[in-house]
C-alpha cells in the first residue's frame, strides 16, 4: 500500500518546543503534586470583569459569519489606542486589519510577502532566540532563513549592523520582537531608526512583534512601536492576550503600510475571518480603556520583585529583562536542559533556553504567569532543591 504525500516539514522537523517541554515534565514531575508552569506565556490573571460582562452581553442569538475586516468600531479603537499610546495617527479603513490573536497572523505572514518565483527575494532575517513561529512561518512559506544570534555583549538587542549588506540585498522580511522574548530586553530609538533606512534602502518589510508592549516596570525602558518611525515597509502586531489577560480570546490586529494591509485584506478570505463578533465586542472594550493595564502591570511587578530577590540571594543571574513578564536567568553550570529537568522533579516547570535558538543555550526562560499565590509556592519548593540544583 503506498503512502499517501506530507509536507516534509512535518515528518522531519522537531516537535514545537513546548510540545517537547510538555512531555519532560509528564515523565519528569512528581505525582504528589501539580506542577507550576512558568513555561508558555499564558497569563493566570483574571480577565478584567468588565470585558468578561461586555462579551457575555454580545452573544447573539444566532451566530453569523463575522467578515475579514472586522467591526468599524473595532478598527476605530485599534487606531484609537495607537493614538493614546505611540502618538501614531492611523486610518481605520487603511491602516490596520484584525487577526486571531498575533500568532496565527504571524505565522501567515511569510505566505503574504515571499514568492517561489526565481528571482525573487526569500531570505527572512530573525534574532535568536526568539519565538519559534517566525522560523516554522518562514519554512512553511518556502523561505530561507538568516539568524542573527543575539548575546550580552549588546544587551540582548538586535543589532543591524551585524548582517551584511549581502543578506540586506536579496532579504524579503526582518522579524524584530520588541519586547524581546525570550531575554525582556527593549531596542532604543537610535536602532529602530537605523532599521528602517536599511528597509527603505534596500527594499524590505520589517514586522515588529510587539505583543508585550504594555508590561514594562522603568520608564526609561517603556517600549516604543516599529510604526512610531513611519509606516513605510513596515506591519506591526499586537495583541490582547498579554496585554488584557486575554490568551483564550485570540484577538489582536495588524498595523502599518497600507501596501501590505491592502494585500493581506485581499489574502485573508481565503485563510479566515475575524475572531467572532461577541469577542470584538469585548476587545473594542478592552482596546478603549488604559486603566487596566496598570493593575494587570502592578500584579506582574510584585511577582518580579520576588523572583529577582530570590534569584540574586541564590546567585542566579537574570540578564536584560527589562520588560515583558520573562526573567532571563543564566543556568550556574551552563547545562539549561538539565537544569529544567531538576526543576521539574521539584514540581516547578521553565523553558530552556536552547529550546528558543541559537543563542539560548545556558539560559532558561522564567514566564511569570502563574498567580502571585502560585509563585510564593514555586520559591518554597525552589528553595528545598536550591542547592541541588545550583551544583
Amino acid at each position: 500500500m503506498s503512502t499517501p504525500p506530507l509536507n516534509r516539514l512535518l515528518t522531519e522537523a522537531e516537535d514545537y518546543p513546548f510540545v517537547r517541554l510538555e512531555r519532560r515534565v509528564k515523565e519528569l514531575s512528581p505525582a504528589d503534586r501539580e506542577p507550576i508552569r512558568f513555561s508558555a506565556g499564558d497569563p493566570r490573571e483574571e480577565t478584567p470583569a468588565f470585558i468578561r460582562d461586555t462579551v457575555r452581553d454580545a452573544i447573539p442569538v444566532v451566530s453569523t459569519y463575522p467578515t475579514v475586516t472586522g467591526d468599524p468600531a473595532l478598527r476605530v479603537a485599534f487606531t484609537g489606542w495607537y493614538q493614546r499610546r505611540f502618538g501614531v495617527t492611523l486610518d481605520p479603513e487603511r491602516h490596520v486589519l484584525p487577526a486571531n490573536g498575533s500568532k496565527e497572523a504571524v505565522f501567515l505572514l511569510g505566505l503574504a510577502v515571499l514568492s517561489r518565483e526565481p528571482d525573487a527575494r526569500r531570505t527572512v532575517v530573525i534574532p535568536t532566540p526568539a519565538y519559534p513561529v517566525y522560523e516554522h512561518g518562514t519554512r512553511f512559506a518556502g523561505g530561507e532563513v538568516h539568524r542573527v544570534p543575539l548575546d550580552r555583549a549588546n544587551g540582548w538587542r538586535f543589532d543591524p549592523a551585524s548582517v551584511p549588506d549581502e543578506v540586506w540585498a536579496r532579504t524579503a522580511l526582518l522579524w524584530l520582537n520588541d519586547p524581546h522574548n525570550p531575554t525582556g530586553s527593549v531596542l532604543d530609538v537610535a536602532a529602530y531608526q537605523r532599521i528602517t533606512r536599511l528597509a527603505r534602502r534596500f527594499g524590505f518589510w520589517i514586522a515588529g512583534d510587539h505583543a508585550y508592549d504594555e508590561l514594562w516596570f522603568d520608564p526609561a525602558h517603556r517600549p516604543g512601536s516599529l510604526l512610531e518611525h513611519g509606516l513605510e515597509n513596515a506591519i506591526a502586531f499586537h495583541t490582547l492576550s498579554k496585554r488584557s489577560a486575554m490568551t483564550g480570546y485570540r484577538s489582536g490586529f495588524m498595523a502599518g503600510d497600507e501596501r501590505l494591509i491592502a494585500a493581506l485584506r485581499r489574502f485573508r478570505p481565503s485563510v479566515g475571518v475575524a475572531t467572532p463578533e461577541f469577542v470584538q465586542k469585548g476587545a473594542i472594550a478592552a482596546w478603549s480603556d488604559d486603566a487596566h493595564t496598570v493593575t494587570l502591570r502592578e500584579r506582574y511587578a510584585a511577582k518580579r520583585a520576588r523572583f529577582l530577590d530570590y534569584f540574586a540571594r541564590r546567585g542566579w543571574r537574570v540578564e536584560a529583562s527589562v520588560a515583558t513578564f520573562y526573567l532571563w536567568m543564566r543556568v550556574p553550570d551552563g547545562d539549561d536542559v538539565g537544569f529544567v529537568e531538576r526543576l521539574i522533579r521539584a514540581g516547578v516547570v521553565a523553558t530552556p533556553g536552547s529550546y528558543l535558538g541559537a543563542g539560548g543555550e545556558g539560559f532558561v526562560r522564567w514566564a511569570l504567569v502563574p498567580t502571585l499565590a502560585e509563585c510564593d509556592e514555586a520559591l518554597r519548593r525552589l528553595d528545598a532543591v536550591a542547592d541541588t540544583v545550583t551544583r
